[in-house]
């Protein structure tokens, strides 16, 4: 049965965001964006850790268990070096009748193989 992806691609949840869940290393810094959105929405803190800088990770994380993340739109994906990039995005939400949006431009390196959340600046 196909499942499709929790960050709005096209494709399935284990062909895209899932396997990245399972250990994959994500490709760029929109990748790694992507699978950041889908582990808040299935409520997957060990994923955000992991993919978390160290230097501004927050220990510990906790989710607030009634807020639905409900829609992801990249705006762009901008790499600025080799091992550093920036994603704009916008992030739709819902906790019961309250509805809200997030627009975040987030930073992110490379590290090893992969990829890693440094910060954000709300819009």
């Amino acid at each position: 049965m196909f499942e499709p992806c929790d960050c709005g691609s096209d494709l399935s949840y284990v062909a895209c965001c899932g396997r990245l869940h399972a250990g994959t290393p994500a490709k760029d810094a929109e990748e790694l964006m992507r699978s950041r959105y889908s582990a808040y929405r299935r409520g997957n803190v060990a994923y955000l850790m992991k993919s978390w800088a160290a230097e501004t990770r927050p220990v510990p994380l906790s989710l607030d268990p009634t807020q639905e993340w409900t829609g992801l739109k990249i705006h762009r994906h901008t790499p600025s070096g080799p091992d550093t990039a920036t994603v704009k995005f916008t992030a739709t939400w819902r906790s019961g009748q309250k509805k809200g949006r997030l627009t975040e431009t987030s930073r992110f390196r490379r590290e090893g193989d992969g990829w890693v959340y440094i910060d954000g600046i709300v819009a």
